[in-house]
């Protein structure tokens, strides 16, 4: 017993000293804490009204504990195929068309040579991420309206027949993939120009000597170079398979493409907010989430399983 005390005296004292030689560190690093502790783990809690009949009348404690009924509701409810189906629909076209495109776009940057040129391109592929998603749906307005959009315009000065490209459900999911090109594209190139910045330049070099092209060079070195970070940044992606982004649906969203637009982000607002079933849309989100944690561990098993390197 005075053994074990003795161990635990010499472990706090050994705390203290490193907390004492490092105070300033561990001050730097108090803001991020509190912002995590405050604003991502405490509203944790509010979960538990998934299990409640909440009403903000009777308070958190007060609301009556129905277990899993709001689950049952919905996947019961007719809506909940159609609102899977739109989601995974749209998070399979960003895993196949966005989630390459920063890939293909710092490969391209990476055989720039001429810095200057190099840093006018990167500036302006940043922009775009710093626009408003409001401003970006405006835009895809007056591009995309009928009603005097240059695109239409330079349709019937073909000879051609405008399309509504806004109301046409066909259209709706080309335009938001389209849109998040445009507008994540370049800011996603920036991990992947880091992981090229850390590329050995040697292996180049011997490349050269072996008689192999630019292409040769990319296939060959740049990509497994950066393998592993494409797999981590897969893997998380996977986390985001049932989240597609609330605003810019919202945004391009119109009842004559709801049938295909209506996704889970937006039905927790609609079942939350303007229909107040707290209850209910917590549930929902819930079930998101529960989703997400099992693909990301599921896909680092699975990288793990092959031979890559996980995020853990």
């Amino acid at each position: 017993m005075r053994t074990g005390t003795r161990k635990e005296r010499l472990s706090w004292s050994a705390i203290a000293r490193r907390l004492k030689k490092d105070k300033w560190m561990y001050i730097l690093l108090l803001p991020g804490l509190l912002y995590f502790l405050i604003f991502k783990y405490v509203p944790m809690w509010g979960a538990l009204i998934a299990f409640k009949n909440y009403q903000p009348f009777t308070g958190f404690w007060g609301s009556e504990w129905v277990g899993f009924e709001h689950f049952r509701n919905f996947f019961q409810n007719p809506d909940f195929f159609k609102l899977l189906r739109n989601t995974l629909l749209l998070s399979l076209y960003n895993l196949l068309f966005f989630f390459p495109a920063p890939i293909v776009l710092a490969l391209l940057l990476n055989e720039i040579r001429i810095s200057f040129y190099k840093r006018t391109i990167q500036t302006l592929i940043y922009v775009p991420h710093f626009i408003s998603m409001v401003i970006v749906a405006s835009i895809t307005y007056v591009l995309l309206t009928t009603q005097g959009g240059v695109v239409n315009q330079f349709i019937e000065s073909r000879g051609g027949t405008p399309i509504d490209f806004l109301a046409d459900p066909d259209w709706f999911r080309p335009l938001i993939i389209l849109q998040t090109i445009w507008k994540e594209c370049g800011w996603g190139t920036i991990i992947f120009l880091a992981a090229l910045a850390g590329v050995d330049v040697e292996q180049y070099e011997a490349a050269i000597v072996d008689g192999a092209n630019r292409w040769r060079q990319m296939w060959h070195i740049t990509l497994p170079s950066i393998r592993s970070t494409i797999i981590i940044l897969l893997i998380l992606r996977m986390g985001d398979v049932l989240e597609n982004g609330f605003e810019q649906i919202y945004l391009m969203t119109n009842a004559l493409n709801r049938e295909v637009a209506d996704v889970f982000d937006t039905y927790v607002y609609f079942m939350g907010i303007t229909q107040g079933s707290f209850s209910y849309s917590t549930a929902v989100g819930l079930f998101k989430s529960l989703v997400g944690v099992v693909l990301v561990f599921g896909s680092n098993w699975l990288a793990k399983k092959f031979g890559q390197s996980g995020i853990y």
